[in-house]
């Protein structure tokens, strides 16, 4: 066992107040139990050799990775990015084919609620490894401001003034897990920074045991595993671990959620290595599926090449280009990304159609859009071999 100090737990009372937590079928009244979440900053962290071991093999393999697509960082650091938003998005049970996030991603398109929801994930992620120079507590509010800007309700970017907690019903009594009180989270996150700051503990275990201390602080009323997550990623880039993509991490973990979710108990217990043991394998998993979504996706544009009839300085090209990273597209996205006038665009959408690329989702004039039916498959299939279990 790896051990560390476990969380302890305190009892309050419960008594609401109006009737915002009014409900028959939980108790109005009783006690409650708040984690008091341990000190990390100054940490011995004591692990097994074969767990470092495992540790240090998924580090190698991570900057392998991103050294691997460091000469095609444009289209797959973006697909990755939102194939490891989606996969996050996905372990909070919020799923949509790769053909929702695609078109609710699109300027003034009309989204489904859950890919609008994936679409925020994938800006959290991306204020994450914009801002992961310094990991501090404004960076964390902006990736929650990024992740719940559609959910005021939530308070996005500011950290919770009420209880949080995980199962129970309405109310914080007889739950599974209840957040420390909020007043103590300036101090724990503070702590949480601390640590993560260090430079004398191994990276990947520290990602791992930094991102589980952020789930038992739970400083949000919601959200907080999706912005745990996009903290990962900050932290993988701000070691040095990741310099050019985004290693679909969440989509490794997705494939045992339950290993996860009882290796963050094992944490809260007292004992860090299951964390860390499931971190190395979701992460060589993940890159093994990263490696097969590239794969598909260069030999869905290589095969392009032998069924579009364009000069080869056509700005078809550039939109075929533009098609891995974004399969779903309209006129506007075309002005956009590549700066073709909205009223140029059927030049260079109409060869791509005929050459079976795009298909049309649309007819008549106004609100025009056209998917790569190859590329949204590889993403589908990405999903799918992420999300199996066991």
């Amino acid at each position: 066992m790896a051990s560390l100090p476990r969380v302890t737990y305190d009892s309050v009372r419960w008594e609401p107040q109006g009737r915002r937590y009014a409900s028959e079928a939980s108790p109005k009244y009783g006690t409650y139990h708040p984690a008091v979440a341990a000190r990390i900053a100054d940490l011995a962290l004591d692990l097994p050799s074969s767990v470092l071991a495992d540790a240090e093999s998924a580090s190698y393999e991570i900057t392998r990775f991103d050294a691997e697509l460091g000469a095609e960082t444009a289209p797959f650091a973006t697909v990755l990015l939102r194939s490891e938003s989606a996969a996050s998005s996905q372990i909070e049970n919020l799923t949509a084919s790769a053909r929702a996030i695609a078109e609710a991603e699109l300027p003034g398109g009309k989204a489904k609620r859950n890919a609008e929801m994936i679409v925020a994930n994938t800006a959290a992620m991306q204020a994450a490894v914009a801002l992961s120079d310094t990991i501090d507590s404004d960076a964390i509010l902006a990736m929650h401001r990024a992740l719940m800007v559609n959910e005021p309700r939530h308070t996005p970017g500011e950290f919770r003034t009420e209880p949080v907690w995980i199962g129970g019903g309405s109310t914080p009594v007889g739950a599974t897990f209840v957040g420390p009180p909020h007043e103590v989270l300036p101090g724990a996150i503070g702590d949480l920074i601390d640590f993560a700051r260090r430079t004398d503990v191994p990276t990947l275990p520290q990602i791992a045991v930094g991102h589980a201390q952020f789930e038992t602080i739970h400083p949000f009323t919601d959200g907080n595993g999706r912005t745990g997550r996009a903290l990962v990623q900050a932290m993988l880039r701000n070691k040095g671990l990741t310099r050019q993509v985004t290693v679909p991490l969440s989509a490794g973990l997705l494939a045992d959620t339950g290993a996860y979710f009882a290796a963050l108990t094992s944490y809260r217990d007292g004992d860090a290595a299951p964390i860390v043991e499931r971190f190395s394998q979701a992460t060589v998993m993940a890159i093994a599926n990263g490696r097969q979504l590239v794969a598909d996706l260069r030999d869905i544009r290589d095969t392009w090449k032998d069924v579009i009839t364009a000069r080869s300085d056509s700005a078809v090209w550039r939109v075929a280009d533009l098609l891995t990273r974004r399969p779903v597209v309209n006129a506007v996205l075309l002005a956009q990304e590549l700066g073709i006038e909205s009223t140029n665009a059927h030049r260079y959408l109409n060869p791509l159609t005929d050459a079976g690329v795009l298909v049309e989702t649309t007819n008549g004039p106004r609100n025009r859009v056209w998917r790569s039916p190859e590329v949204l498959a590889a993403l589908d299939a990405f999903a799918e071999r992420a999300g199996r279990r066991g």
